[in-house]
C-alpha cells in the first residue's frame, strides 16, 4: 500500500462519516470505494458500502462486502446483522437465523440481534416463540426515549406482541385451570391466582428492600393475613371512638400536624421533592420512635388505650410510632420502602372519602372504613388520595409475627448497637 494513501484514510475515513451524516451518500461511498482500493479489509468501508447496497436493493452485492467484513471483525455482532438483513432480502431464512444466532454468540446481550430474532420468528409463523424474544429484548432495551423512530417503532412492536401473546396465553389457561379452579373454588387461591399473573407478565413479582436492614429468612409477603393478628377485631371495634378523637385533633390542633416528610437542605429528597416539608401529607404522632407523646395521648386518651393493650413492636429509640396520618386531596405518597421488615405497619382507616387507594407491591387495595389491613412497608408502596377530601387513618407498627421473642430483643439491641457505633464520632 503506498503510504501517503495510507497515512490519508483516517482523514477520508471522517470526511466519509460527516458526508453520510449530511445525506450525501453518493459522495461518501466514493471516498469508501477509496478507502477500500487502497485497503481491502477495512471494515469500515467495508460495513459502510454494504449498507448502501442494501438501500439500494442490492443484497447480493452488499452479503459478499459482509463476508468479507466478518473476516476482518470476527468479534462485531453488527456484522452478522447487516448479513442477516441481506440474507432477509435474499429470501435464506435458515441462513438469517444463523447469522442472528453468531451475533448472539459473540453477545447474548446484543438487543438489535434479539430484535431480529423476533421478527424472524413471527415471518416463520412462530409469533409465541417471538413473543418470548421481544420480552427478553423489553428487559435490555436502553430508553428509547431518545432512539431513533425506527427502534421507537421497533420497540413498540415488541411491545404489542408480548401484551397480545399474554392476554392469548391467560385465555389458554383460563380454559386449561377451569375445572381445577371450580374443583378447588372452597379452598383460598389468591396465592396461586398472583402465581398466574406474575408468571404471565401481567403482574411484576416485588421483594423486600427496606431502607435501613432487611431481616434474613422471613416471608416475603406483601400485605399478611388477618389471622395472624387475633386482636386485629378489637381494633377495628374502636374505630368510632378514635374517628372522634381524631376529629376532635383535627378541628382544635390542626396546626400540630407536622409534614411526614422533612429532609435537611443538602439532602436528596428524590421522588420526595413534591411532598417535602409539605403539609399535604402531615401526621400527628402519639407515640413517635418508642417515645409517648404525652400532650398528645391525653387528648387522645381512648385511642392511646387501644393502641396501648396491643402488642405493638416495642425497640428502645425506634419504635413504636403511632400516628394520624392525613393525606390531602389529590395527593399521591409516591413509590417508596420502610426501614425493615422485621416489623409491619398497621393502618386503620377514619376518614375516608372515595376513591383513594393503596397499593403495596403488585396489590392495589382501596379502603373499607373500619377494617384495618397490615403490611410490610419495605415492599415498594404507595398511596393516592384522587378524592376532593382529607383522607385520614390511624397509622402503627408491630412486629413480624415470623419473628421470635428471642430476634425481637436481638434486633433491639443490634440497631442500638449500630447507632451507637456512629455516635461515637460525634
Amino acid at each position: 500500500m503506498n503510504a501517503s494513501i495510507n497515512a490519508g484514510i483516517p482523514a477520508m475515513a471522517h470526511q466519509a462519516r460527516e458526508l453520510t451524516r449530511a445525506g450525501r451518500a453518493a459522495e461518501a461511498a466514493v471516498l469508501w470505494q477509496r478507502i477500500l482500493a487502497a485497503d481491502p479489509h477495512h471494515t469500515e468501508a467495508l460495513l459502510a458500502l454494504a449498507v448502501q447496497a442494501l438501500a439500494r436493493k442490492e443484497p447480493t452485492t452488499a452479503l459478499g462486502m459482509l463476508q468479507h467484513a466478518a473476516t476482518t471483525a470476527p468479534g462485531d455482532p453488527m456484522v452478522q446483522i447487516y448479513q442477516a438483513l441481506a440474507l432477509k432480502d435474499l429470501g435464506r431464512p435458515d441462513e438469517e437465523m444463523a447469522a442472528v444466532t453468531r451475533a448472539l454468540t459473540i453477545d447474548p446481550y446484543f438487543y438489535p440481534a434479539l430484535l431480529h430474532k423476533g421478527m424472524l420468528l413471527e415471518r416463520l409463523g412462530k409469533r409465541r416463540q417471538a413473543a418470548r424474544v421481544f420480552k427478553d429484548v423489553l428487559k435490555i432495551m436502553p430508553d428509547t426515549a431518545r432512539a431513533a423512530a425506527g427502534m421507537k417503532q421497533a420497540a413498540a412492536h415488541a411491545e404489542a406482541a408480548v401484551l397480545e401473546n399474554r392476554l392469548t396465553l391467560e385465555r389458554h389457561l383460563d380454559t386449561v385451570l377451569a375445572d381445577l379452579r371450580k374443583r378447588h373454588s372452597a379452598a383460598r387461591l389468591d396465592r396461586f391466582e398472583e402465581t398466574v399473573q406474575v408468571m404471565i407478565g401481567a403482574r411484576k413479582r416485588y421483594s423486600p428492600e427496606p431502607v435501613m436492614f432487611h431481616f434474613a429468612r422471613l416471608p416475603p409477603l406483601q400485605f399478611y393475613d388477618d389471622d395472624l393478628f387475633p386482636w386485629l377485631p378489637e381494633l377495628e371495634a374502636a374505630t368510632e371512638d378514635i374517628r372522634r378523637e381524631c376529629e376532635a385533633v383535627l378541628a382544635g390542633q390542626r396546626d400540630e400536624f407536622d409534614p411526614y416528610i422533612q429532609y435537611p437542605p443538602g439532602a436528596p429528597v428524590n421522588q420526595w421533592k413534591e411532598l417535602n416539608h409539605s403539609q399535604r401529607w402531615s401526621t400527628y404522632f402519639l407515640w413517635k420512635h418508642g417515645e409517648r407523646v404525652d400532650a398528645h395521648c391525653e387528648r387522645c386518651p381512648r385511642t392511646a388505650a387501644v393502641v396501648e393493650s396491643l402488642p405493638m413492636a416495642r425497640t428502645r429509640n425506634y419504635s413504636p410510632n403511632v400516628l394520624f396520618s392525613a393525606l390531602e386531596a389529590h395527593t399521591v405518597i409516591p413509590p417508596h420502602t420502610g426501614d425493615t421488615n422485621a416489623r409491619l405497619v398497621v393502618h386503620l382507616p377514619l376518614i375516608l372519602p372515595p376513591n383513594c387507594t393503596f397499593r403495596v407491591g403488585n396489590d392495589t387495595r382501596e379502603w373499607r372504613y373500619g377494617k384495618a389491613w397490615v403490611f410490610d412497608d419495605s415492599v415498594e408502596h404507595e398511596a393516592r388520595n384522587d378524592s376532593d377530601q382529607l383522607r385520614v387513618q390511624l397509622m402503627f407498627d408491630v412486629w413480624n409475627p415470623f419473628l421470635s421473642e428471642s430476634e425481637r430483643e436481638l434486633v433491639e439491641g443490634l440497631l442500638n448497637g449500630v447507632s451507637d457505633y456512629y455516635l461515637a464520632d460525634g
